[in-house]
């Protein structure tokens, strides 16, 4: 299988890239986190890169695993379709998507418990749980892999996937729609202890699934 990738792919150099990075930080740490992580933008610890840098940060083993495979199984798939640039232009675009509703929702929760989108730290010491928000780091290319996911499930919907807990055939629209159900879910019901920033998952769907209406408004490609 492996004799047979093409090294100077988007998907493939973007794995690459996923994977040193995640290797830098296992080996410079928590510097790393505090410079190229996403931070609420009114945090003393924001810095504008971080918009982009945060999506090639990952916080342990299992969450780039999981990323990266799903790149290389369902990207490179659209990689081919779309071409490298086209690709990539998707691939930023719902990963900023991401970044923006995952900070919306972030603000709405501050400004709840606060009355200020930017409050003080003096404000913020009275609300431990906006406090958080304010030191509390944002990784992962999950945003964009749930517009991959999308666009998939929205180009190919009949295509049936073989998922490792289901001893059946799932076909792509099915199963990219119940997993945005249950992100939905999970978002919302807002679970103590839960660190997964599940609406940044939700704006990559949704700016993905746009973004691939709008390619397609004129054409109806369904296989």
């Amino acid at each position: 299988m492996f004799e047979n990738i093409n090294t100077r792919s988007a998907t493939f150099n973007l794995i690459i890239i996923n994977v040193l990075v995640f290797f830098a930080t296992s080996i410079f740490g928590e510097k790393m986190y505090e410079f190229f992580s996403l931070f609420y933008p009114a945090s003393p610890y924001f810095k504008p890169m971080q918009l982009v840098t945060h999506m090639f940060m990952h916080g342990n083993l299992g969450h780039i695993f999981s990323n990266m495979f799903a790149l290389f199984m369902f990207g490179a798939i659209l990689e081919r379709f779309w071409g490298p640039q086209r690709f990539l232009f998707f691939y930023f675009v719902t990963g900023l998507g991401a970044m923006l509703l995952h900070t919306a929702v972030q603000a709405w929760i501050i400004h709840n418990y606060t009355g200020s989108f930017a409050p003080s730290m003096q404000v913020l010491n009275e609300f431990p749980e906006a406090a958080a928000m304010y030191v509390t780091p944002t990784v992962g290319a999950s945003g964009a892999i749930f517009g991959i996911l999308i666009a998939f499930g929205t180009l190919f919907p009949n295509t049936e996937l073989y998922l490792m807990f289901l001893p059946i055939p799932v076909k792509a629209k099915y199963f990219v729609s119940l997993y945005v159900v249950w992100e939905l879910y999970r978002g919302i019901s807002m679970s103590q202890g839960d660190n997964v920033a599940h609406f940044a998952h939700l704006g990559g769907a949704l700016f993905g699934f746009l973004l691939v209406k709008y390619w397609n408004r004129n054409r109806n490609s369904f296989f």
